[in-house]
Order: structure tokens, then sequence, then C-alpha cells
């Protein structure tokens, strides 16, 4: 790098320590400003802020690796998690169900529905225990995608018996910790805002000169890695390679470590089974934060809109790094080997100066968006969850805050050193997706649609989910992703039955409270007794027009970001198709659920109408 790039790279943190410090003050009012900002941020900040932390470096790096060794059909093994499909279900109407309960974190959450009593605090404090270490795992899978991308352009040498990507990780984080320690939320939204329109800019340029660079060779090398830690050139042709058409079967050798995903029309049903479950479930962490903190109804759908929107320009990014990285393969004569490595290849070689400083300063923003939204998130599930709620129910403000902080500081440090024990963004991302995630999905579900589920249950399920992941990871870490996802699942499921059923009910007046309320589908048939025909009525359409919705958004997810792809690579004829498609998709999209949203209704006004029912 020249003078030039680490310049832009210099005023971009320095910008980012200042918007960070600026908002100090207002964070500092107390927790529900730190970690909600007093539930007064405007929804395009929190929309924008939400594709800012999901655009990080690290599945950046990971969404490269798959396109760039299988084709554009490899976009697809993404709808695992990379794809935030999700997103369409807190779109239409999980956002909405999730609000209404008035919360800070979603172990707060459990209160609603399980009670204040036993049962209420009992899962309280496993989802708490349970979204910290998810918390610490999510650090870690950032900390190894940055240290790797940061490491590639500062030029360190392992130090004191540690690896370069450590301390490269580590300097990063700490610029990242100052803001998001001092100013908490406000500082997290508001950078994520700056560093948003700082990503788009970087996107639209690297875009443009991949796509004027010129076609791709009719022929040439990728590269796939193998299970022994090499890597084996693989001959293609820019006519397989841009079809974005998922095959049945990839026929990838047995000892390449992507040939898990041979199977791929298998994969693909399978993940969207997964994401299905997931997004139904209503999600966790920092993403389900930014629904607590929406003024209403009305602007969870708008920020959600505009979060997935915006997410659609990642996909044109991550094809033009990847033709980048071939064209300088044929360049170069020798394919790039690590699929990993393309993105900070592509910089060192293919941008030129200038660019390059405000590519990487882009990418940062990335990382360090998504490093600040976790952080922030995890750290409200001590202070809030376990803390305040368990340990000292008296503590001031003051002391509060002092845990807030401290609490961010424990969570970095923690995921920073559990790098050292991972060996690949990959490995650590699948354990998250398909082991960890699969430990809190099904109780998470069962939440929502069986009244009969009760607290202990929850907690069981969580708990054994939550150790059976822990197990995979220490002892079976070979297993394939189909295999632990099943397996972790099942026993979150058994878990969840067992606890349920030999234990008592939750009490009806805290379900008909919790009903009336959020007025989820499902196993409420006891408690939709209480309400008028009238009122039924409204509640079943609500809830039929926003599961419709989800599936129609999915599909309008799935085509839009594919659409971009196809446009970077040149594929005209499957461009026209998938634009078409997007444009039903959008039609559908607004005649079923945009022109119906409405803020109408207020959770004051829904939480006096179940009190007057309850009494």
């Amino acid at each position: 790098m020249t003078l030039i790039d680490y310049t832009i790279i210099a005023i971009y943190l320095l910008a980012m320590v200042g918007v960070g410090l600026y908002f100090q003050r207002q964070a500092a009012k107390g927790i529900n400003a730190y970690f909600l900002g007093d539930g007064k941020m405007p929804w395009w900040a929190l929309g924008a802020s939400g594709m800012a932390s999901n655009l990080d470096v690290s599945g950046t790096m990971i969404n490269v690796a798959f396109i760039y060794a299988l084709g554009t059909m490899g976009y697809f093994i993404e709808i695992r998690g990379g794809i935030v499909l999700i997103m369409a279900f807190m779109m239409t109407f999980m956002g909405q169900w999730n609000r209404r309960a008035k919360v800070m974190t979603i172990a707060e959450w459990m209160k609603a529905r399980f009670g204040e009593g036993p049962q209420g605090k009992t899962a309280r404090l496993i989802t708490a225990i349970a979204m910290l270490l998810s918390s610490i795992a999510i650090v870690t899978y950032f900390a190894m995608g940055a240290g790797k991308f940061i490491g590639e352009f500062l030029g360190l040498q392992d130090y004191l018996g540690l690896p370069s990507s450590f301390w490269a990780a580590s300097i990063m984080i700490g610029l990242a910790m100052v803001y998001t320690v001092s100013s908490g939320i406000y500082g997290v939204i508001w950078t994520d805002v700056f560093q948003g329109g700082l990503i788009l800019l970087t996107i639209l340029l690297v875009c443009a000169k991949a796509f004027f660079l010129g076609d791709l060779p009719e022929v040439f090398n990728i590269s796939i890695p193998l299970k022994n830690g090499g890597f084996e050139p693989i001959l293609t042709n820019r006519s397989d390679w841009t079809n974005i058409i998922p095959k049945w079967d990839l026929g990838l050798p047995e000892n390449a470590s992507y040939s898990v995903y041979n199977l791929f029309g298998v994969a693909i049903i399978f993940y969207l089974m997964k994401v299905v479950i997931e997004g139904a479930s209503g999600t966790g962490g920092y993403i389900v934060q930014r629904f607590y903190a929406a003024k209403s109804d009305r602007e969870v759908g708008l920020l959600t809109l505009l979060w997935t929107s915006l997410l659609a320009f990642r996909w044109p990014l991550v094809a033009a790094i990847c033709v980048l990285g071939i064209h300088y393969g044929v360049k170069s004569g020798v394919p790039i080997e690590d699929p990993e490595m393309v993105l900070p290849y592509v910089i060192n070689h293919m941008i030129p100066v200038g660019l390059k400083g405000l590519l990487i300063a882009g990418l940062m923003a990335a990382a360090m968006s998504t490093f600040d939204s976790i952080v922030n998130s995890g750290a409200s599930y001590w202070v809030k969850d376990i803390y305040q709620a368990f340990i000292n129910p008296a503590a001031s403000e003051k002391k509060l805050m002092r845990h807030s902080k401290g609490s961010s500081i424990v969570i970095v440090l923690v995921g920073l050193l559990m790098t050292l024990k991972v060996s690949s963004i990959n490995e650590i991302y699948s354990w998250i997706t398909m082991s960890l995630g699969a430990g809190l999905g099904i109780p998470l579900l069962l939440r929502w649609y069986w009244s009969r589920f009760n607290g202990y249950g929850f907690a069981i399920g969580t708990g054994a989910g939550m150790l059976a992941a822990i197990v995979h990871k220490a002892l079976l870490s070979d297993m394939e992703e189909y295999t632990s996802f099943l397996l972790v699942s099942s026993v979150a499921l058994i878990g969840s039955l067992l606890g349920t059923y030999i234990t008592k009910p939750t009490d009806d007046k805290t379900l008909m409270k919790f009903y009336n309320i959020t007025r989820p589908v499902g196993g409420w048939h006891k408690y939709r007794k209480q309400f008028s025909p009238s009122v039924l009525a409204q509640i079943d359409k609500e809830n039929r027009r926003g599961i419709i919705s989800g599936f129609i958004a999915m599909g309008w997810q799935l085509s839009l970001f594919a659409t971009g792809i196809m446009l970077v690579v040149k594929r005209w004829d499957l461009f026209s198709w998938l634009m078409g498609i997007t444009l039903v998709f959008s039609v559908l999209l607004y005649t079923v659920w945009f022109r119906h949203l409405s803020d109408e209704v207020t959770v004051e006004e829904l939480e006096k109408e179940s009190e007057e029912l309850v009494s």
C-alpha cells in the first residue's frame, strides 16, 4: 500500500472514533440508552445499521470462497446463513411479535412468555448464558476473518508465539472497542450508518472495475481446498462457472473440503428447512436488538425492508471480487490457491492506489460494524439478565454502566483468545450455524407456537442443546453439517419435551396476557376463547398475511440477490429471467404485505386490552 492508502484508512479510523465519542454523553444516561437508545432511534438508521452489521469481512471472505471455487451456484450454500433469509420472517411478522414485548433482550423477553416466577427466571438465566456463549463464538468468527484480512496488508510477524493474524485482529478490535464501549448502541448505530455509506461506495467502485475489465476467459483454473490442508487446481469454463442454476450433484473429489456439499440439491433443501425453522423461531442476539429498539410495528417493517434491500449490494461485490480473482489467476498463470484468501489477494494485486485504501477502509468498516453490534448486544445479557436480575437487583445506573463496559471488554478478550483454537473461517462459521444455532433453534421455535411449552422446558431444552453443541465441537468436529444439525436439534427437542411434561404449565394469567399482546399463531386455542369473533378474525387475518408474505419475501430476497451476481458476471440470459422473477415477487410483496403496513395499534393499547381481559 502507498501513503495515500494509509491516509484514507487513518482518516476513516479517526472518524469512527470521533463519531463514537461524540455520542458518549447520550449513552451515559443509563442502560436503556446504552443498549436501546431509549427507543428513539429512527427506523432508517436502524435499517442501515442492520445492513452494515450483516456485511462482515469474515462472511464476505467465505462467500467469495464458495463462489470462486464452485462457480456462482456456490451462492446457494449461503442459504444456511449468509443470505440472511431469516430477515424475510422478521420483516413480515416475527419482528413485530418480538417488539411488542417491550424488553431489552431476548432473555428478558422470557418474563413475558413464562412469567415473573421460577419458570421465567430459570428460562431467562439459561437464555442469557446461551446468548453470551453465542456472542463469544461470533466474536471469534469475526476476529478470524478480520485477522486474516488485515494481516495480509499490515505485514505483521508472529510474536510471543502467537500468529500475526491474532495481532492484526487485536489491532482492529481494539479500535472498535473505543467507540463501542464508550457510546453503546448510539455509537454502534451511527457509526454503522457512516460505515454503511462507505461500504456502498466501495461496492459500486469495485463492481464497476470488475464489470468493465472485460469478459471472463472461455476456460480458466480455480482452486479448491483439500481435507489435508492443501489445494487442488480445477479447470472450468465461463459457461459452467457463471451458471447460477444449481446442480443436484457437484461431483467434487472426496478429498476436497467442499465435497460435503456434493449432494447439492439435498443440501439446498436442508438449508431451506433450517432457515424456515430459524426464521419462524424469531432469532436473537444483535439482530433482534434492533427490533426491540423500533418505535412501532410499521417501523419494524420499514427498517427490515431497507436492511434487506441494502444487503442486496453485498452479492455483486462478492461476484466482482471473484471475477477479479480469476482475472488475476489468468494473468499471473497461477490461480489463487486458498479460496478464503481471494479477497485480500484481489485487493493487493488488482485494486489501484487510492481505491485500495478506500476498499480496505470499507471492509474494515464492515468488520467493525458487525463486531460492535455483537459486543453491545452480548454485554446486555450480562448486565440486564444476570447481574441486575440475579446478583444485584438494587444496582445503581452508574454501577450498571460500569458492568456494561466491563462485560464488553471481557467478551472481546475471550472471543479473541478463542481464535487460537480455530483453523479456518468456515470451521467456526459451520459450527455456529449448524450446531450452536441448532441448540437454540428448537426451544426458540416452540416458545411461540405451543402454549403448553413452559419455562423449565425451555431452560432444559436450551441447556441440553448448548451442551450437545459444545460436545460436538470438542469431540465430534469432523461430523458432517447435516448430521451435527440433526443431532443437536434432536437433543434440544428431547430436552424441551421432557422439561415441559415433567413440570407444571405456565399460569393462565401470564399466557393470556402474552397472547393478547403478541398474538402469535399455533396452539393458543384456550386463550383465544376470550376474544370476540371480530377480534379473532382480525388476528387471523394479520397472521395469515404475515406468514404468506414471509415466504414471498424469501423468494424476493433470493432472486434479488442473485440478480446482482448475474449482472456483474454478464450472464444476460439468466439476468433477464431473474429480473423478471424479482419484479413478480416485488409486486406480490407490495400487494400482500407492504400496503397493509400500519402503526395504528400500539403496544399500550394491546396491554390495556389484555389487563381488561385478564381481570
